[in-house]
């Protein structure tokens, strides 16, 4: 084990989906949501193959996840949140919702006393229950806005990519604590910024863009959904092998 990885840190960021969970809470509470309306199946694939086929063609992140929340427009917040805590309990029941190595690192993380922070595109119907079930202590995540109590499926600050960075960068000032002492979590490329924003980055996974970030910083890295790396059971991150 690094010194690295043995030394506590103060805040440690995690990114949610496929990374402390092994879905994609967006598209899985999507279907959820509509089949509690319900709305027949076909209104669930429509709206995800929409948003899929977009990013496909080269549609930004930031611009589809916008997109996705339009889809609640005129949705009660109280539904919503309803809806949240009712997919997490289905989910969670399913046995497999947690991805364990990163659900350790995040325990060991708060066993030390650090600030645990989710940060995730996804929004707070889907999140809360997860910071909940494993103590997290604050949320980033993207804000659709309410207005007397009903969404209006605008959101105005996405926290997709450089968002991610950014917000992690402002909690750290704010809480006077050095990039230096804070270690981040993620799977995807679009999370790099929030891994360039800390001293210690942790891939999880085999994204190819995030293993090169902490090849070359001296990161660390963990196994991503349905991996089997991490043999031992332990949860920790294995230093990247210098390329």
């Amino acid at each position: 084990m690094s010194e690295v990885a043995d030394a506590p840190v103060e805040i440690a960021f995690f990114d949610v989906d496929e990374t402390l969970i092994t879905v994609k809470s967006m598209f899985r509470f999507l279907r959820f949501h509509y089949r509690e309306r319900g709305l027949p199946p076909s209104v669930y694939e429509e709206a995800a193959g929409t948003l899929r086929r977009r990013s496909a063609a080269g549609v930004s992140r930031l611009v589809t996840n916008r997109e996705y929340y339009r889809l609640y427009a005129g949705r009660p917040r109280e539904e919503l949140f309803a809806h949240g805590r009712a997919w997490f309990d289905a989910e969670l029941a399913g046995g497999s919702l947690l991805h364990p190595p990163v659900v350790s690192a995040l325990r060991r993380h708060r066993a030390r006393g650090a600030l645990i922070v989710l940060v995730s595109g996804s929004f707070r119907p889907c999140l809360e229950p997860v910071a909940e079930l494993l103590g997290a202590d604050e949320i980033l995540c993207s804000e659709p806005e309410y207005a007397d109590g009903v969404c209006t499926g605008l959101v105005e600050h996405p926290v997709i990519g450089v968002e991610k960075g950014r917000l992690a960068r402002t909690l750290m000032r704010r809480r006077a604590v050095s990039p230096s002492r804070a270690a981040a979590y993620a799977d995807h490329a679009s999370d790099l910024d929030l891994l360039r924003s800390v001293g210690r980055p942790v891939a999880v996974g085999d994204d190819m863009v995030l293993g090169a970030h902490v090849a070359a910083v001296g990161g660390e890295t963990l196994p991503g959904v349905g991996r089997t790396a991490d043999v031992s059971g332990s949860g920790r991150p294995r230093p990247t092998p210098a390329r």
